[in-house]
């Protein structure tokens, strides 16, 4: 039985501030795969990235989430999980995915430290072009769909909450 919720959505979504809230109203407890990721390298997100590139980082990312055996949880991943089938299909496997759904405008307006917070962007690619090549991918994956772009923070955990039953 799948007995955790997973959140998935582009960076500035919601993914861990709505889960720990969502984690409480649900009675679950709450897990971020990037403080996983940052404790297993002993390393920032940020770091992980520029000092050992794009590809070691998603590597980094996909074992993480694999080794997850976790039950009763609330699990915000990291945005750039989407881009391993494997940990997408493990997530998949123990638990329903809700992806917190952010328009391309709303996104930029929510993300003022890009060069920081550990969003992997390829070298000469714009944020829009990681906006249009993960919108496919949070599709393909997700169970459940909640458009945040209008919600606050107390909606976007009701509407979680909703689609969780």
């Amino acid at each position: 039985m799948k007995t955790n919720i997973v959140l998935i959505g582009m960076p500035g979504c919601g993914k861990s501030t709505c889960g720990v809230l969502a984690a409480k109203a649900l009675l679950k407890n709450f897990f971020d795969t990037d403080l996983l990721i940052q404790n297993n390298e002993n390393s920032t997100l940020q770091n992980i990235l520029d000092e050992k590139g794009i590809e070691y980082f998603k590597k980094a990312e996909e074992d993480a989430i694999v080794s997850l055996n976790i039950r009763g949880t609330v699990i915000a991943t990291g945005g750039s999980v989407v881009y391993s089938e494997k940990a997408m299909e493990h997530l998949k496997e123990i638990g329903k995915v809700i992806y917190l759904h952010l328009s391309y405008e709303t996104m930029e307006k929510r993300i003022d430290n890009i060069t920081t917070r550990g969003v992997v962007l390829a070298k000469n690619t714009t944020l829009k072009d990681m906006y249009n090549e993960r919108l496919s991918l949070y599709n393909k994956y997700a169970d459940e769909v909640v458009y945040c772009d209008d919600l606050t923070v107390e909606q976007t955990v009701e509407q979680i909450v909703n689609v969780s039953k």
